[in-house]
């Protein structure tokens, strides 16, 4: 009598961890964007030797920054022994979610048809919430006067809500001579952040325009890449001065006056040596 309490006791384990190894849950989801609907299609594979019914799965998102559209709950009813069934669910991340990798608790419950032994497992699979680019650009220049030496600095601006990172810039002349390298590595630019990239030119042209080449890694650490073309102003030296981009080089009067200057004092002093001389 002992002997078949403990078989029976032991048999109960036996099929206890056969219920939890039943199902396995794998999730196959297309990319998710903070604020926007996304479908997350879960996988229950029946990978024992019985039949399961009852079968549920329900999220558990608490307070987590995701709501389901729909149901959070899905019913699927009966599945065979080494048959699978599929349930998808339509997630929503908050508008103001950092993206990244997250973990949606779940909760799946099923009964033995055999046996009619309910069981209740609890686990987790993974969700990335990517990030959609978005960059702007604007372009300044310093000494922006035709055939002489400037400056120009392409400021790049991360209005997205990921960070972008290892960026580097290239710029290809257009109108211009570049006087420094052609390629300005700047790094990781933040979210509602942004940086610059300066180069050194000769103005050839009244209408040059910055041709460039922004490469960078989003969020999935993958290369992309933004070419641009923005326009710039060039004067000629006369409009510069009267814009006030330049000053008037007074260098010559300045040194036309010196010159007065010291003539006429060695004029005054020779004038005043003779006058005393001759005793006036």
């Amino acid at each position: 009598m002992e002997n078949k309490r403990i078989f029976l006791t032991i048999f109960a384990l036996f099929i206890s961890f056969s219920f939890i190894s039943a199902l396995s849950v794998d999730a196959d989801y297309a990319s998710i964007y903070p604020g926007e609907e996304g479908k997350v299609s879960v996988e229950l594979n029946n990978n024992n030797n019985f039949d399961i019914e009852f079968v549920s799965m329900a999220l558990n998102l608490g307070t987590l920054p995701f709501i389901t559209v729909g149901s959070s709950e899905k019913n699927v009813g009966e599945i065979n022994e080494d048959d699978e069934e599929s349930v998808t669910f339509t997630i929503k991340p908050s508008t103001d979610i950092t993206p990244g990798d997250y973990e949606i608790p779940y909760t799946l419950k099923y009964t033995n048809v055999d046996t009619g032994i309910s069981t209740t497992k609890t686990g987790s699979f993974g969700l990335r919430v990517n990030a959609k680019t978005e960059l702007a650009f604007s372009v300044e220049s310093k000494n922006n006067v035709i055939n002489q030496k400037g400056k120009i600095t392409l400021k790049i601006i991360n209005k997205g809500l990921g960070e972008i990172k290892f960026i580097s810039v290239q710029v290809f002349p257009q109108g211009y001579d570049l006087l420094s390298t052609d390629t300005v590595y700047i790094g990781n630019i933040a979210s509602d952040d942004s940086d610059t990239a300066s180069f050194d030119v000769f103005f050839s042209t009244l209408s040059p325009s910055v041709y460039a080449k922004i490469t960078y890694k989003d969020l999935d650490n993958q290369d992309q890449f933004k070419t641009i073309n923005l326009p710039l102003n060039v004067y000629t030296q006369e409009k510069a001065l009267e814009l006030g981009i330049i000053q008037k080089n007074n260098t010559f009067i300045y040194v036309i006056t010196a010159i007065v200057i010291i003539l006429a004092w060695i004029v005054y002093r020779k004038i005043k040596k003779r006058n005393k001389k001759n005793g006036r």
